[in-house]
């Protein structure tokens, strides 16, 4: 590159900063306000809607209906946010919580009721018209009897309930052209009645009846006997994903009907957010001055890199239209941390090459070459997760899923691309000298092979300790581990304040009071937007517990006790949830074991890498154990961090091996390459865990609560996966390599 291209490329780099930064920012128009600021943001991080909706009937449903009834509108509510939370409050209502919109009448219009769809014959035993064309609602159709009726008589040949599955999609007609329709798929007992009825139907129509209308009357072209139908005619897929929506809705086993809805303000409030900006910003600043520091030009670079990912990633975000949660947070920082690490990695083979005596511009190229694979590969096998999560998971596991895959590829771009034109750049402008890169020098080689026993032992003792503490607090309160509400449920309390409180004096007065009386920091402030009224959610509390809460508000607000209600709500992360998260992370778990063993050709380093995965959960969970911290919806997401983080670092030192391994002479001894090996990426280890370690830390020490017991265990867990994939893993694949033949070649 001739200097003048060098001088080009960097004010067109700082154009970039600028122009991207200010759109990301400050936005484009006197009504912008920048990408920065139209995130669609979580229940915790900005509110949305709640709604509360209670079954129809005299009678208490089973705990099987509601059940089934909160994992059905779950999965239809994350058509609006996949951080949408649905959970029971009390025996027979249901609340759902949608971030990111301030319509509560347009939610409701849209979802309807739900649990009262029919599908309705053309005609009765007698052969009168059930339902016939007046040109009224939103079909043109109309009832001729009440659903009472038609019930009496037989009309009604399938409920909602018979519907298993509907899906809005697209295919191709006879005549090749593209059609728009729903995909229905029924139960067995729906399969029979639904046979039948198309027999009797054939040639005329079927009607779907919802929420007092017809949502569709379809011709019956042919008997269906397999169990699955398709509804063609519509003219866009919006409409069919609307029409597949409102059946699902309608096939809820229960009837409900909205009790109250209000717009709520953020779970965490709003000190969380701002001391989380801070935060950021703060552990932003000190990694941008550790890389020059420690990397000089490289380092600067780098830098520059890294602020373009920055604003990338903001205008991706709001771009992508993803919802930014606490969890997703944790995701950009993981993917921020691996950034940093892929230039570490870098700039560390830079310095070796110059070590050879190769000049400054081969050694940037060569550099960048032998950094690849270690980068790839590292970033890739994360990928394989966080695609997996994605796919697989719900809630907040899918928000996190989605941040990290857009911070991994990001990253990967900012740091093989961006970081290397702008190195060239500077170097092409005059900064040649090998002063302003630095020369590594040979590292002593340490003897972690020799200690390994003390390593296992090391780790064995924790993960015994913390099934100890685990035992004891069966022993003692009957759970594991301190679950919070998002978990086990708990109870929300309604308060109505004689004046509108600022979020600000609700968390810096209200919410130290509360955590003074339940002895947990987890809990959930949201504010109903044009009321007085705050919902406060805690664990669950005893009949003694509320009323000292109660008096607790009084003595110190001055509030009406009658203007205190307290009720007990379910968990946000349902049964269906875990176990779609554990089977996300089993199926992800099993991806990178064969992704790693189709890289390295070798089984064993696939398998001492899953086996120190493992390690870094069961230690950081003995940590939640011993330390008692709160373990909520965030406490997935902090696993799949150290999943993550972990992952990466041990492909960094397998490479390392890999590379030695080819090159060792006969004569080498095998336990010496491996040190040597782990000895070399030493200090990429410790570095990398170093500026991740600054970013949560800043969350730790500036943040809320609420913000520290998430920030805490993610501290344990990068110390704890710094130390598996330097001490364990490296050890394992040693043992497994000496004692174990080699299944394949190399």
């Amino acid at each position: 590159m001739k200097k003048s291209k060098g001088i080009l490329t960097l004010v067109v780099t700082l154009l970039a900063i600028i122009g991207l930064g200010y759109v990301a920012i400050w936005g484009i128009g006197t009504e912008k306000a920048g990408a920065a600021s139209e995130i669609k943001q979580g229940l915790d991080l900005a509110g949305g809607v709640s709604i509360t909706y209670q079954v129809v009937g005299d009678e208490e449903p089973s705990d099987e209906d509601m059940s089934d009834t909160v994992y059905k509108l779950q999965k239809r509510v994350e058509t609006y946010s996949t951080e949408a939370l649905v959970y029971r409050e009390g025996s027979d209502r249901i609340n759902i919580e949608i971030p990111g919109v301030s319509d509560a009448d347009a939610i409701l219009a849209d979802l309807g009721k739900p649990g009262a769809l029919y599908f309705i014959a053309p005609v009765d035993s007698n052969g009168n018209p059930n339902y016939s064309y007046t040109g009224e609602g939103e079909t043109g159709f109309s009832l001729n009897k009440s659903i009472e009726e038609l019930q009496a008589d037989g009309s009604i040949v399938l409920s909602g309930t018979d519907v298993e599955t509907s899906q809005g999609g697209s295919t191709k007609d006879s005549m090749g052209n593209n059609q728009f329709v729903v995909a229905l798929t029924f139960t067995k007992e729906g399969s029979d009645a639904f046979a039948d009825a198309t027999a009797k139907a054939l040639g005329n129509t079927i009607g779907i009846y919802y929420d007092g209308d017809f949502i569709s009357v379809p011709t019956v072209q042919t008997v269906i006997t397999e169990g699955q139908a398709q509804i063609t005619g519509m003219d866009s897929f919006e409409e069919a994903e609307k029409l597949a929506s409102q059946i699902r809705i309608g096939g809820l086993k229960l009837e409900l009907e909205e009790l109250r809805s209000n717009v709520v303000g953020a779970q965490l409030g709003s000190e969380a957010i701002t001391t989380s900006l801070y935060a950021a910003a703060i552990g932003l600043a000190l990694i941008a001055i550790f890389m020059i520091v420690v990397y000089y030009v490289p380092g600067f670079a780098s830098v520059l890199a890294l602020i373009i990912y920055t604003i990338l990633t903001v205008l991706c975000i709001n771009m992508f239209e993803l919802t930014l949660t606490l969890p997703g947070i944790a995701g950009i920082i993981l993917s921020i941390g691996m950034a940093v690490d892929a230039n570490v990695i870098i700039f560390a083979r830079i310095r070796e090459e110059i070590a050879t005596g190769k000049t400054v511009r081969s050694s940037i190229d060569i550099g960048f070459k032998k950094a690849m694979s270690a980068i790839v590969d590292g970033n890739i096998t994360t990928l394989i997760a966080a695609l997996v999560l994605g796919l697989k998971g719900s809630g907040t596991v899918k928000g996190f899923a989605q941040t990290l895959a857009l911070g991994i590829v990001l990253s990967m771009f900012t740091a093989l691309i961006i970081t290397r034109v702008i190195l060239k750049a500077l170097f092409a402008i005059g900064l040649k000298d090998v002063k302003f890169y630095g020369i590594a020098k040979e590292p002593k080689s340490i003897n972690f092979l020799g200690k390994r026993k003390v390593f296992f032992g090391i780790s064995l003792a924790l993960i015994v300790a913390g099934f100890v503490f685990m035992g004891v607090n069966t022993a003692n309160t009957g759970k594991i581990l301190n679950y919070s509400l998002d978990f086990v449920g708990g109870t929300s309390t309604n308060v109505t304040f004689n004046e509108d409180m600022p979020l600000a004096d609700i968390d810096a007065r209200v919410v130290p009071v509360i955590e003074d009386i339940t002895k947990d920091a987890n809990v959930q402030v949201q504010k109903v937007a044009g009321t007085n009224q705050v919902i406060f959610k805690t664990r669950t509390l005893n009949v003694e517990e509320r009323q000292i809460l109660t008096d607790a508000l009084v003595a110190n607000f001055g509030i009406n006790d009658e203007l205190i209600t307290a009720e007990t709500i379910s968990s946000t992360i349902s049964s269906e949830m875990k176990s779609d998260a554990i089977i996300a992370v089993v199926i992800a778990a099993i991806c990178m074991l064969l992704y790693i063993w189709f890289r390295f050709k070798d089984i064993r380093f696939a398998t001492s890498a899953v086996a120190a995965l493992i390690h870094d959960v069961l230690v950081v969970l003995a940590f939640y154990a011993a330390a008692r911290v709160s373990v909520g919806s965030t406490f997935i997401a902090c696993m799949l961090t150290i999943v993550g983080y972990s992952i990466n670092a041990t492909i960094v030192i397998f490479d390392r091996i890999r590379e030695n391994l080819a090159v060792m002479g006969k004569k080498d001894a095998l336990d010496d390459m491996v040190n040597k090996s782990i000895s070399q990426t030493l200090s990429r280890s410790i570095f990398t865990s170093l500026t991740t370690f600054v970013m949560v830390a800043a969350l730790f020490i500036l943040g809320v609560s609420s913000i520290r017991e998430f920030a805490l265990p993610l501290m344990v867990g990068i110390v704890c996966g710094t130390y598996s994939s330097v001490c364990i893993t490296g050890a394992l694949w040693y043992v497994l390599r000496t004692k174990i033949k080699k299944a394949s070649s190399k």
